[in-house]
């Protein structure tokens, strides 16, 4: 079993009630918006891998790449910020799940056999939309995830 935290559009902002909830990850993921400052605390809990969302335009942004694919056990991961600019058929690449972020939306769909996931934002407060991370368990070619709503920071 592996466990992988998901993380999106912090913003530059990285809240305590998000690293608690991304403790005891083997690995984590961030689907970009990152923000300076975010990348280092992560790493302090499990091997990261970023993507650069549309936000992340600084210099030290530059060295993150726009999509990344990984792979945990049995399961290929894609991973992009923006699910708008998805530029491959994620079946026929052999994916098993494409991480997003950018809509500051969590959701967690199935689509012709390929599952999506959208951690929301754990960020800054937007759109009046929950602050949320998401977990993600790999056991072999099973893969089950649970978005994790941080409660005492959703708007009114």
């Amino acid at each position: 079993m592996i466990r992988i935290g998901l993380v999106s559009d912090t913003h530059g902002l990285l809240r305590p009630e998000a690293l608690d909830v991304l403790r005891g990850s083997d690995f984590i993921v961030h689907a970009g918006d990152i923000g300076e400052g975010v990348l280092e605390p992560l790493s302090t809990i499990a091997p990261v891998t970023a993507v650069r969302g549309n936000n992340d335009r600084a210099p030290w942004a530059q060295r993150i790449a726009e999509t990344e694919q990984l792979r945990f056990g049995d399961v290929m991961l894609h991973v992009l910020h923006d699910l708008a600019g998805l530029a491959i058929d994620p079946k026929a690449a052999g994916v098993d799940v494409v991480v997003s972020g950018h809509s500051h939306r969590p959701k967690v769909e199935r689509r012709s056999g390929v599952l999506y996931v959208n951690p929301g934002s754990a960020g800054p407060v937007r759109f009046r939309l929950p602050v949320s991370v998401a977990l993600m368990q790999v056991t072999g070619k099973d893969v089950a995830v649970r978005i994790v709503e941080l409660e005492s920071l959703r708007t009114a």
